[in-house]
């Protein structure tokens, strides 16, 4: 999992092994190690690898498969890679397990779709409407 990740990581960010190692105060040596699975980091190196690679020790950790992907890089800290969802001909997804849990997402329960030129987000519409109440009031406020 660990080694994995490292290997994943370090690719998707350009670093060589060198770069990496000089980045945490390590032999290129040592971390050529941790990617081939003959050692292992300890919890402080783990710590600098998390914060060199934007993730949490946690990501850096674990592997999880993706349902028609494979083995997909840690998130960024702070973000989520859920899983794919399939849209059937009628236009409908369904939003994987792991994210509806998270979330607290139940059947019935409307979204607001929002895009950008990068992709589609679902925000539940309670919190969309809090928010945009929120705006609307600091827009009163300010015109007052």
């Amino acid at each position: 999992m660990l080694k994995d990740n490292l290997v994943m990581l370090r690719n998707i960010h350009g670093f060589s092994q060198e770069a990496i190692a000089e980045k945490i105060g390590i032999s290129r040596q040592a971390y050529a190690k941790w990617e081939s699975g003959a050692t292992v980091p300890d919890i402080e190196k783990c710590s600098l690898l998390a914060e060199v690679y934007g993730t949490t020790i946690d990501s850096l950790v674990r592997t999880e498969p993706v349902e028609g992907v494979g083995m997909i890089p840690p998130a960024p800290k702070g973000k989520n890679i859920w899983g794919s969802a399939a849209v059937n001909d009628r236009g409908q997804i369904v939003i994987p397990k792991g994210a509806r849990e998270r979330f607290g997402l139940t059947g019935g329960q409307r979204l607001v779709v929002l895009s950008d030129e990068n992709g589609i987000a679902l925000i539940p519409e309670e919190a969309f409407m809090s928010s945009m109440r929120a705006v609307m009031e600091k827009c009163r406020e300010e015109t007052e």
